[in-house]
């Protein structure tokens, strides 16, 4: 022990005074007890850290024999990765959602909306709108606990379902899959499509929250390494260039299908209209 705890003084993660170990600032994230603690993040990766194990097999066969689900291994494993997912969104969000001009929407659609944390980052900036998060029951109350701390409990509807079997909400004109469709195979992704593009109002909006490869798929480097996790971690997941995703967007019936932002982190946006006839 007395070893790692030496390593983690090299990192700057501890103080050592008189073999007393105390936390840095830095090392300070890591506890569960700060506000802005990254140990969420570092427990999912624990959780993922088998799946990769088997990286040299997976490579070999096309798919991984030995996955672990992260979303469906545990409650201690799901717990983990909502939270690493609001670890990784929370600055992210609030900036995404400056970007954007919400104010012709009135509802917003968040599938997979995890702890809300686009939820509630949109609602921040558009006083005017209201959401619907649709995700696992198991989820649901973490996305309470977190849309209570910030008063937006009375503009959110919480709805259970899981979006490869269940039903959408309707009465949505703005639709957010936010870091979902790199988890899914291209069949996946075309059947969700046209599940929204259902329940979508005329003349509503998709936006797709991912990485967006160019057509060499090496950029964004983030991407591509992103691409290896899913070929561990799921059964057909990847990461997608913006010519296949358009071309699975208008097969599902969208329009107006356009890349309105590019950057090197899960930044990049999809956006895609449906007709304004019903």
């Amino acid at each position: 022990m007395t070893r790692v705890l030496d390593c983690l003084v090299t990192f700057g993660h501890l103080t050592k005074t008189d073999d007393i170990y105390a936390l840095t600032d830095k090392g300070a994230l890591f506890s569960s007890d700060h506000p802005d603690s990254v140990l969420p993040m570092v427990l999912h990766l624990t959780h993922i850290w088998q799946n990769w194990h088997h990286l040299t097999e997976t490579v070999r066969r096309g798919t991984n024999p030995h996955r672990q689900s992260v979303v469906h291994s545990g409650s201690e494993a799901l717990t983990a990765f909502i939270g690493a997912m609001h670890v990784v969104g929370k600055n992210l969000a609030r900036d995404i959602a400056a970007s954007l001009n919400l104010s012709p929407f009135k509802q917003l659609l968040d599938i997979g909306g995890a702890s809300g944390t686009y939820t509630i980052a949109f609602l921040e900036r558009q006083p005017s709108l209201r959401a619907v998060i649709y995700d696992l029951p198991e989820v649901l109350p973490m996305a309470q606990k977190r849309l209570e701390a910030h008063s937006l409990l009375n503009r959110v509807r919480l709805v259970a379902g899981d979006f490869y079997k269940d039903p959408l909400p309707t009465g949505c004109d703005l639709a957010l899959l936010s870091a979902i469709i790199h988890q899914n195979s291209h069949e996946e992704n075309l059947a969700l499509y046209r599940k929204i593009h259902d329940v979508l109002e005329p003349g509503g909006c998709l936006l797709i929250r991912d990485h967006i490869m160019e057509p060499d798929r090496t950029h964004p480097p983030a991407g591509a390494l992103f691409a290896i996790n899913m070929l561990v971690n799921t059964q057909g997941g990847d990461t997608y260039t913006f010519e296949e995703t358009k071309a699975a967007l208008q097969e599902a019936g969208f329009r107006t299908v356009a890349w309105v932002r590019k950057g090197p982190q899960m930044d990049c946006l999809v956006q895609a209209f449906v007709s304004d006839h019903a």
